[in-house]
């Protein structure tokens, strides 16, 4: 067989489009398939990794299938639509640009090319893969035929093992304090966490002065991730409020266990990972209905219909409160993990790009 390529604009760690990419690499590679990443960008953290675009046009092999992972603008889209081999879209939602606009018009206008893009990728596309229904229905909307929902595939399950020397930080710290509040996604304007810290403030000042908040995700937008610490100062629950980036795994799951509640009022998620992490650490689940978070939480958490800060505040008291409810819902998400087939999601994302290279 040839080789299955991806091509992704830049390629990160700890960012979800980048792990699933670097994932679905080792697999392929891992069934005995040639496969490399190149990028338009490289990353200093992962250049080792990558290679430039336009070094593949050297590189080509007759027969080779191109998987282009769809999250946002890049010059490569114009030259892959016009490159001869099969193309697959792997598709991660695109952030509508009018959450931008208000902060950094600059990514406003990369998200609006970015759809632009996607209107002239997708018919062209022997396959667009989207890790949702939601953003299968995307996908189709800017016209492409044949579609697959395959969820994502870089999960760990069970969960890399939590950071001893972090767990016992937290627990030191949390002593004879309120909830610990968790909030997991990127600083950018679509994930909302002004909402949260609104929620937060309401339930301090509403029978639980002692809740804190811990929000993890890098700042992909400064001035909102600025305006997000302005907003807790001016609340009065800056010290209530932890802006976490850069961790590692191990960090991570140490959070998960230490937390008391995941809050997630996000309005616009093609998937929602941070969903599946809690539900891996068993961590009980407050989210807003946007999306695909309803399509992935299932049962496993309380969904919201509305995220008023009041309302917020009200519902993770009332999950708090209720053992029995937590422990419910700990056992609807260890069935909702294996519901949603993520075991099998990798072996489906290198089967469907094998059907596509052996496709006439």
């Amino acid at each position: 067989m040839s080789g299955i390529h991806q091509f992704v604009p830049m390629l990160h760690r700890r960012d979800a489009v980048g792990e699933h990419t670097r994932v679905l690499r080792d697999l392929l590679v891992a069934a005995g398939i040639t496969s490399r990443i190149y990028t338009e960008i490289p990353d200093p953290e992962t250049a080792d990794e990558t290679l430039p675009y336009r070094q593949y046009e050297s590189d080509a092999e007759p027969g080779d299938v191109l998987v282009y992972q769809v999250a946002t603008r890049s010059e490569m889209a114009g030259w892959l639509v016009k490159r001869q081999e099969k193309l697959v879209l792997n598709y991660h939602s695109i952030t509508p640009p009018e959450y931008f606009a208000p902060w950094n018009n600059s990514i406003a206008r990369l998200q609006v090319g970015a759809i632009g893009e996607l209107s002239v990728l997708a018919p062209r596309a022997a396959l667009g893969i989207g890790v949702s229904a939601f953003d299968v229905d995307e996908l189709q909307r800017a016209g492409c035929v044949n579609t697959r929902v395959i969820p994502v595939d870089n999960l760990r399950s069970p969960p890399v093992p939590a950071d001893p020397s972090v767990l016992e930080l937290l627990a030191t710290r949390s002593a004879g304090r309120g909830p610990w509040w968790l909030s997991v996604g990127r600083l950018a304007p679509n994930k909302c966490h002004q909402d949260t810290i609104a929620a937060l403030f309401v339930a301090r000042e509403n029978g639980s002065p002692g809740a804190h908040l811990t929000i993890i995700g890098s700042p992909s937008e400064p001035a909102y991730a600025a305006a997000l610490q302005r907003y807790a100062r001016m609340l009065g629950v800056a010290d209530a409020v932890e802006f976490v980036s850069g961790i590692t795994e191990g960090a991570l799951s140490a959070r998960y266990a230490s937390a008391d509640v995941l809050v997630m009022v996000s309005e616009h998620e093609g998937f929602g990972v941070p969903l599946l992490e809690a539900m891996t650490h068993g961590l009980p689940i407050v989210a807003y209905d946007a999306g695909a978070v309803a399509e992935v939480l299932g049962d496993a958490g309380v969904l919201l219909d509305a995220k008023g800060p009041r309302q917020v505040a009200a519902e993770v008291a009332g999950l708090l409160a209720d053992q029995a409810r937590q422990d419910e819902l700990r056992a609807a998400g260890r069935a909702r993990l294996e519901s949603l087939g993520l075991d099998r999601a990798g072996r489906d994302l290198v089967q469907a790009l094998v059907d596509v290279a052996g496709r006439p």
